[in-house]
């Protein structure tokens, strides 16, 4: 790998800590997805994920750059939403890194440059050893890509659609994220979250947040008064 290829700390952008396949609640809709990526290795394989906001994709692509981290070095997390910070010359030379994802990829529809770079990256990469996942909120199908090769190759890439968690899974993996924090969240506690904030899980995840500092801070288990206290309910 030479200097010219970018890394996750000259690039500037972090990763979340939390976003690991372990704290990910995995629900029988996504079940052969998250076998797929837990086995992704073969050469140039191409995953697009898609779903609404929320669903977990971003927490997906960052799981795999932590797991690609620490088995092998050289991975690569790319957030399109924060495009502005870096140019499409980023994606030169990404073909020598062990994973590659990027997320948001909607974003760059429209943009010549980054449409003609994410072509040329998706050939590169197809021909090596790299794994490329890409993530969006829309299918391939959808994506107004003006480049017409980018739209066949995305096309063409192993696609999955991430089904949204139901309310029962939401609860539990609130409670499943909340252990893994060293926190124990009652049923009760659980619920009247659920029922007072907002239910997305990036909302959920919010509250738990906050739950946690204000449970260190005050040194209190995690109460129904707590939570009203500390959220203002």
């Amino acid at each position: 790998m030479t200097d010219a290829i970018p890394t996750q700390l000259t690039l500037g952008v972090r990763l979340n800590d939390e976003a690991t396949f372990a704290n990910f609640l995995v629900n029988e809709a996504n079940q052969q997805l998250i076998q797929n990526l837990q086995g992704a290795g073969a050469a140039g394989q191409v995953f697009y994920l898609w779903g609404p906001a929320s669903v977990g994709i971003t927490h997906l692509l960052q799981a795999m750059c932590h797991r690609e981290e620490v088995e092998h070095g050289g991975a690569l997390y790319l957030p399109m939403l924060q495009n502005r910070e870096f140019t499409p010359e980023i994606l030169l030379g990404t073909n020598s890194l062990s994973l590659v994802c990027i997320d948001n990829i909607e974003v760059l529809c429209g943009d010549a440059a980054w449409e003609a770079a994410l072509f040329t990256a998706f050939n590169a990469i197809r021909e090596s050893d790299t794994t490329l996942l890409l993530g969006s909120n829309t299918g391939p199908q959808n994506l107004e890509i003006e480049l017409a090769d980018l739209d066949s190759r995305l096309k063409s890439s192993l696609i999955y659609h991430l089904k949204p968690l139901d309310e029962a899974e939401k609860l539990r993996a609130l409670q499943m994220r909340a252990a893994n924090r060293g926190m124990q969240l009652s049923n009760p506690v659980v619920d009247f979250i659920y029922q007072r904030g907002d239910r997305s899980m990036s909302g959920l995840m919010e509250v738990l947040e906050k739950l946690d500092e204000s449970s260190l801070l005050h040194k209190r288990s995690l109460t129904i008064p707590l939570v009203k206290t500390t959220m203002n309910w």
